[in-house]
C-alpha cells in the first residue's frame, strides 16, 4: 500500500509537495474504491486542496495546499503564469531542440482527448533537448499555459512524440532495438517494452510561499523512467 508520507518532498505549515507516482489519479476517480492523491492527502491533513493536476500516468512534483489562504496564494500564481513547471520527457525523435517554442491552440474533446484546433484555447510550450540518444532524446519541457495533454500533443506536432504515448503517435521502446547483439529472449515469451506508460515526468516546480520566498522543488525519476533513460544512454552509440 502506498504511504502518503513516503512521497512527500517538502512540507511546511501551508504546503505539501509530493512526488506523485504514475498510475495514481490526482483527484477522485469514478471508481470510489481506487486510491487517489486527494483522498490520501485528506487522511494525512485536515483541509487539503490540490493546486494543479497531473495526468494519471504522469509522475512527479504535485503541490497541495493545507489551508484556503495557501490555496488562493498558489492559485493566483498559476493564474498569472508565475509558477515555473519543468517536465522531462523521453521522445522518439533525435532532433535537437533549442528553446523551441510551440504555440498551437488546444481544443478539449470528450473522453480525455484533445486536438489542435483554431477554436481551441491558446497554448504555448518551450522545449530544450537535454540529451540525444541513438533511439530518441531526453527533452525538458516548459509549459507556459496549462492545457490538458499540452506537452504530449505539442511534442507530437513537431514530430517528437513521447515514448509509449500511443494516443499522440509515440511508440514503445524495446531493449532488443538497442542491444542488437547478445540479446536473448526466453523461448515462448514476448518482449515487454522498457516503459509501459507515457514517458513524462514533472521534474520541478518553482513558486513563492506566503512570505514571498521562492521555493524550487525537484522530484527524482521513478524507477521505470530512470531505467529507460539509463538504457537509452547506455546504448547511445
Amino acid at each position: 500500500m502506498l504511504e502518503f508520507k513516503n512521497i512527500i518532498l517538502f512540507e511546511d505549515d501551508d504546503f505539501i509537495l509530493i512526488n506523485k507516482p504514475y498510475g495514481v489519479s490526482t483527484l477522485d476517480d469514478r471508481d470510489v474504491t481506487k486510491q487517489n492523491i486527494l483522498k490520501m492527502a485528506r487522511e494525512y491533513t485536515s483541509d487539503p486542496q490540490v493546486c494543479h493536476r497531473l495526468d494519471k500516468e504522469t509522475s512527479g512534483v504535485l503541490a497541495i495546499a493545507k489551508n484556503p489562504v495557501a490555496y488562493r496564494h498558489l492559485s493566483m500564481q498559476f493564474e498569472n503564469r508565475e509558477v515555473v513547471k519543468i517536465y522531462h520527457a523521453a521522445t522518439t525523435s533525435r532532433e535537437k531542440l533549442d528553446n523551441k517554442m510551440v504555440e498551437l491552440p488546444i481544443l478539449q474533446l470528450r473522453d480525455g482527448i484533445v486536438k489542435i484546433d483554431k477554436e481551441g484555447k491558446p497554448a504555448a510550450t518551450i522545449f530544450n533537448t537535454l540529451e540525444v540518444f541513438s533511439h530518441g532524446s531526453l527533452v525538458a519541457c516548459f509549459p507556459i499555459t496549462g492545457r490538458m495533454h499540452q506537452i504530449r500533443i505539442h511534442l507530437s506536432c513537431i514530430k517528437a512524440p513521447i515514448v509509449a504515448d500511443s494516443q499522440y503517435g509515440g511508440e514503445d521502446v524495446f531493449l532488443s532495438q538497442m542491444k542488437r547483439k547478445n540479446f536473448n529472449l526466453k523461448k515462448d515469451s514476448d518482449e515487454l517494452p522498457i516503459i509501459r506508460r507515457v514517458a513524462l515526468h514533472a521534474y520541478s516546480l518553482t513558486f513563492k510561499d506566503l512570505s514571498g520566498k521562492e521555493k524550487c522543488i525537484q522530484a527524482a525519476y521513478p524507477k521505470d523512467f530512470a531505467v529507460l533513460v539509463k538504457l537509452l544512454g547506455q546504448y547511445a552509440r
